[in-house]
């Protein structure tokens, strides 16, 4: 499979597990994970080893060691930044997807703050019945890019 233009970042994680998920995910769909650091776990640990499997040696991880540095990096690529949030204008499914975009997810303890929210050219929402805070940080990752990748069509 080829790699896509399509990007996953994840803004400083806070569950290995999930972030071992995501990893998996994009190693089998051709996406590339940007890790903006700090994350709440440390990258060698176990759990993401146990929930990438060996599917991570599959995978293309690039580390931000902060917020800044990945701005500079995606600003340098042009790439446009669509973040998925609980407070997103459209939903996901009405969003039209352009090949280098990153979707950006926020930790799962505390989403994004205002700075990263304010830098996003889109936000979008994934609609879920009322009463119902969030969905899994993986679960999330996997129904967008999947719609991502439904709109502009599989890699390779």
């Amino acid at each position: 499979m080829v790699e896509t233009g399509l990007h996953i970042a994840l803004f400083q994680p806070d569950i290995a597990g999930n972030t071992g998920a995501i990893m998996r995910l994009a190693a089998c769909m051709g996406l590339t994970v940007d890790l903006i650091e700090p994350a709440g776990f440390d990258v060698s640990d176990r759990n993401l080893k146990r929930a990438g499997m060996d599917y991570l040696e599959m995978a293309t991880l690039v580390r931000h060691r902060s917020w800044e540095a990945f701005e500079e990096w995606r600003k340098s690529e042009g790439r446009r930044l669509v973040l998925f949030t609980t407070t997103g204008a459209a939903p996901y499914t009405q969003f039209q997807f352009q090949e280098q975009d990153i979707l950006l997810f926020g930790r799962e303890s505390a989403g994004v703050p205002d700075y990263v929210h304010e830098t996003a050219e889109a936000r979008v929402i994934i609609p879920m019945r009322p009463g119902a805070r969030s969905l899994n940080l993986a679960m999330a990752a996997a129904i967008g890019s999947g719609e991502a990748i439904r709109q502009l069509g599989p890699a390779g």
